[in-house]
Formats: C-alpha cells, structure tokens, sequence
C-alpha cells in the first residue's frame, strides 16, 4: 500500500534528498519542453533538451522565445524551492528576461543565483547559455512570492514518495 502524505511533507524529504526529477515528474510542460538538472561542483545546472517542437522561427532553426523564458522561470523556481530556508513554494510575481543572442536547436544551460530570500519574497537571477557559459543567450530575474505549501493530500505526491 502507498503511504500517503502532505505535499509539504513530500516537499521536504525532495529537498533533503535533492531529488529534482522528482519534483520535475510533476510538472507536465517542464516534462513537454524537456528540462532536466544535474549538480556539478559549481552547483546545480539545468537543461533544456534540443527538441524540434521547441523551434519558434524554422528558417533559422532557432528556440521560441516563450521555451528559453519558460525553461528560465522554471529552472528559478526549482532552485529556489530546493535551496529556500523553509519549505515553501514560489509564485512568480514580476519576470523579466534579456534575450541576447540566438537560442539555437542544441542542448541549453542555465544556472540560477538566489540575490536574495526575505521572509515573504525571493529574487533570483537566471543566466542560460548553450555553447560557452561566458556567452549567454538570455538573462532572467524573478521576484517570487514565498507561499505555504497547501497541508492536504494529493494521490500524485505520494505516488513520488
């Protein structure tokens, strides 16, 4: 038999164990769009797969911009939620993104920078590049409101259990 439990109880043992997939596995167009993260020395790094329904402008072929700013602001609420020092969950309030250079149809980085974590907001800033970290295709902030996990049961969470 499954054990059920809350979604913050589930929250806190994915942030224990830093199980990103985990909480990815939740999130139908982070699935859809294909991103996934890895921990390197330097921290955790998140990536978008090259995938060819992701291509906005064929000519090119280039990434749409809505994937890029989409894949930033996930990879900045993950990160947030894994390293905030209470389990709560963040709600984009403000995001604002710098498309720099062309997001072409290969593998795409981003690394995220919490500036700051107040009691009630957060502000992250998201680089993402694709061949040379040192030349980054977008830049994003985000100001996220810092919400309590709802205390109810949810089949799906403990299906990730």
């Amino acid at each position: 038999m499954q054990e059920r439990i809350s979604s913050r109880e589930w929250l806190e043992r994915t942030r224990t164990s830093g199980d990103v997939d985990a909480i990815l596995a939740l999130v139908p167009y982070a699935q859809r769009i294909g991103v996934s993260a890895m921990i390197e020395p330097q921290g955790r790094l998140y990536r978008l797969a090259p995938q060819q329904d992701n291509i906005g402008n064929v000519l090119l072929p280039a990434l749409h911009g809505g994937v890029v700013a989409a894949f930033m602001e996930t990879a900045a609420s993950l990160e947030l939620m894994l390293v905030a020092r209470a389990v709560r969950l963040p709600k984009v309030i403000d995001f604002s993104i710098d498309y720099l250079r062309t997001a072409n149809l290969v593998p795409t980085l981003a690394r995220c920078t919490v500036l700051r974590e107040g009691r009630r907001m957060a502000n992250v800033q998201v680089c993402a590049w694709q061949d040379d970290a040192t030349k980054p295709i977008a830049m994003a902030r985000l100001h996220l409101l810092l919400a309590e996990p709802p205390d109810v049961d949810s089949d799906a969470i403990a299906s990730h259990a």
